[in-house]
């Protein structure tokens, strides 16, 4: 019963992937090819004449590089910032696996050594099942 949701949600996702990846390639695609024309990158400031380092590429390429370098620089920043996250979700994951494992070895026990020290009762006061 909770697979048929799950089926649907995730169809839906790949419509709406295929639906927004598809017109982004398309741009993206339609971009490199509008701007084949050849630009220099020059990395000294001081002197825009004789550069000490110039390159002459295509301007799509500069750009889809810092793109990418943008991308990368803030999922690893972000990846970082989650540490704390991480770490934390790791430590109760661990507690909970030895909390499971307590749990498992005090189900096969009596239910009065449940609770530690108690003492159970007398002879007496212990109630008699009933006859049948």
């Amino acid at each position: 019963m909770t697979q048929a949701p799950r089926s649907v949600a995730g169809t839906f996702r790949k419509i709406v992937a295929v639906i927004v990846l598809v017109p982004l390639a398309m741009i993206i695609v339609a971009f490199a090819v509008a701007n084949r024309q050849d630009v220099t990158i020059s990395l000294d400031p001081f002197n825009p004449g004789q550069p000490a380092y110039s390159k002459t590429m295509w301007l799509f390429v500069p750009i889809f590089t810092v793109l990418i370098l943008g991308v990368a620089i803030g999922g690893l920043v972000s990846w970082l910032r989650h540490g704390k996250w991480r770490r934390m979700a790791r430590r109760y994951e661990r507690e909970v696996i030895a909390l499971r494992g307590e749990i498992a070895s005090l189900r096969g026990k009596p239910e009065h050594s449940l609770v530690p020290g108690q003492v159970p009762p007398a002879e007496r006061l212990q109630l008699k099942p009933p006859i049948s």
